[in-house]
């Protein structure tokens, strides 16, 4: 654009000075020789000049034309673009408004910064992330940390695959036995749907199965989300899949019988990683007895690292006993037994008392 600005400026200054040219003439006297020197003059500067400006200017018309319409075109492009995402966006929350990247933001920055790595550089884990079609179980007693665990793998996942136009999807569910309700087996696989289905272009199957339903007016079965579900799954080349606090998940109808049969169906048929956690509840713990297992329990570094971190929360006079704070951490440390989350109550206590 600077170009074809300087450009113009330069052939309407060339144009001023034709024109002064010819403004002189006319203001010439005119006798018959002058008259006649006038018109040879006018003559020699139409091929000399106006000739050449004429051009520049078309070239310069021509310029402005293609700019404009490579301007216009940029701009339309991207209105049909923004339409697409409105509706690709519409049709991913016709599969459910529902959305766990906030739980999860908030469950990851509960994370005390260092804690949890125990995990992430444990063979175990190694050997799931490299291995397609694996399946590692982390059952844990109730406050051992289960639910932040899987928040700091579900980032490690995120942070080390995912991205623009990323052939490796992460999909995660948090169960809250307070939202069984909501927590159908319906809702969870739409839920896992949608954060797959979003990961690129919306795939063609999920738009399918959106008009489809919307031409009968109704809801999508199990078996077409299902369907659907294996096809997206088998557009990327690695898929993890993610459900923390499975015992939590309800029972009442087979939810949790026939939620791990259709994500063992996915790893059958598309090779697809599972990560759950859970309490020790027997039916649930023998479904993973020849899995990968893991169990989660309160590490001693990452209590250490949280008590560090929260020590300026004590008295005054603890602040200034080295020793003190150190008989008070090794304490917590063996009083706590596993649970992470206990910690932290416990660190209050002695903090009133």
């Amino acid at each position: 654009m600077k170009s074809i600005l300087e450009g113009c400026q330069n052939i309407l200054s060339e144009l001023e000075r034709t024109l002064y040219k010819y403004t002189e003439l006319e203001s010439q006297q005119t006798s018959i020789g002058r008259r006649v020197k006038r018109v040879w003059k006018r003559l020699s500067l139409e091929p000399a000049d106006i000739r050449n400006l004429r051009s520049r200017v078309n070239d310069n018309i021509t310029l402005l034309n293609a700019f404009t319409l490579g301007r216009t075109r940029d701009k339309t492009t991207k209105l049909l673009r923004y339409q697409e995402d409105q509706e690709e966006q519409a049709i991913l929350n016709w599969l459910t408004p529902v959305d766990y990247a906030p739980q999860q933001n908030d469950f990851f920055k509960q994370r005390q910064a260092g804690t949890g790595q125990w995990l992430l550089d444990s063979e175990i884990f190694k050997r799931w992330v490299e291995t397609k079609k694996q399946t590692l179980f982390c059952p844990g007693i109730p406050g051992a940390g289960k639910t932040i665990l899987t928040s700091i793998v579900v980032d490690e996942l995120c942070t080390r695959f995912c991205g623009d136009n990323s052939s490796i999807a992460v999909a995660y569910i948090y169960c809250n036995f307070k939202r069984q309700n909501e927590q159908t087996l319906e809702d969870i696989l739409t839920s896992i749907l949608k954060q797959l289905a979003q990961g690129r272009s919306l795939p063609q199957s999920v738009k399918s199965l959106h008009d489809q339903c919307k031409s009968k007016q109704t809801r999508p079965s199990i078996d077409d989300i299902s369907t659907v579900l294996r096809l997206v799954a088998a557009e990327y080349s690695r898929v993890f899949i993610l459900i923390d606090a499975l015992d939590e998940c309800r029972a009442d109808d087979s939810c949790q019988a026939n939620l791990l049969s259709k994500i063992s169906d996915l790893q059958t048929k598309c090779g697809v990683n599972f990560f759950a956690t859970s309490r020790f509840i027997p039916h649930i713990t023998e479904i993973f007895e020849r899995d990968l297992i893991l169990e989660i329990r309160a590490n001693k570094e990452d209590v250490q690292r949280y008590l560090e971190e929260h020590i300026d929360e004590l008295p005054r006079f603890v602040r200034r006993d080295p020793d003190l704070q150190q008989e008070i951490s090794s304490a917590i440390v063996k009083t706590i037994d596993g649970m992470y989350e206990a910690s932290d109550n416990i660190l209050l206590k002695k903090k009133f008392c």
